[in-house]
């Protein structure tokens, strides 16, 4: 095998666009900038890009070393500030109860303004990724996007950001990563242990841009993969955790460990 990094990307704020990295960090709890904040409406709900996909059209840029986080708008209005605590709060973590912290600063008020309904801006105490601790990586290979490609019946690649995975890998065949399930994976200078397959829900039909609804990925993914053998139906990619923590940078190798 002679795989590489080929994409580095992290979504700084659950929900909104993911954006491209050369370098990250890969701690025992993932990555640092990744998923770091997540929002919550009035009744402490939280609230991803399935349920408002007009978040992707935010870009957020975040420093865990400055604590700075700025929030980039589709009018190119940019709203920045350090970060702040404010008081402890109760929310829902899709159907798991949790506490999270308040972030005290002018995101929230922003973010409410662009969707048209009030949320809250909050931090959790691990990164906010679907699976918690045991999906702090997730992984796809170009290959596998490729596949997808022929099977949507599109002439262009699909935009790798549909599936908002922390790394895109090149060298391997369609779907090989399927097969590293239980493996330890070397990636640039960590290791992670892939726990599951990432099954695939209606944001991958996003335009990763707009938010808007533009392609049926899913039927995509049933035509060929419906019944494939995997921990969730519909999946394309994977996900795991970090065994040794490391930096990881576009280009690294990627090999079975």
């Amino acid at each position: 095998m002679n795989a590489r990094v080929a994409v580095v990307q992290v979504a700084p704020v659950k929900g909104l666009r993911v954006v491209a990295r050369d370098v990250v960090e890969l701690s025992l709890r993932g990555v640092r900038e990744d998923r770091r904040f997540y929002l919550i409406d009035a009744d402490g709900q939280m609230v991803n890009g399935k349920r408002l996909g007009s978040l992707q059209a935010v870009v957020a840029d975040y420093s865990d070393a400055r604590r700075s986080l700025s929030l980039r708008f589709p009018d190119e209005t940019v709203v920045s500030a350090v970060v702040e605590p404010g008081r402890r709060l109760e929310a829902r973590f899709f159907s798991t109860k949790v506490t999270a912290v308040e972030v005290v600063g002018p995101w929230s008020a922003a973010l409410s303004a662009h969707i048209g309904q009030p949320v809250q801006l909050v931090e959790g105490e691990w990164a906010a990724v679907d699976r918690g601790s045991d999906g702090t990586v997730s992984l796809i290979s170009r290959a596998t996007l490729e596949r997808l490609t022929q099977a949507a019946g599109l002439e262009a690649p699909i935009d790798a950001r549909r599936f908002r995975m922390l790394f895109q890998i090149d060298g391997v065949a369609a779907h090989e990563e399927d097969d590293w399930l239980g493996r330890a994976v070397r990636i640039g200078a960590a290791t992670v242990i892939l726990r599951g397959h990432v099954g695939r829900c209606l944001v991958t039909k996003l335009d990763p841009d707009s938010g808007i609804r533009d392609l049926e990925t899913l039927d995509a993914i049933a035509s060929y993969r419906g019944d494939a053998a995997t921990t969730e139906p519909l999946a394309c990619g994977v996900y795991g955790t970090v065994l040794e923590p490391g930096t990881v940078r576009v280009g690294d190798a990627v090999e079975l460990a």
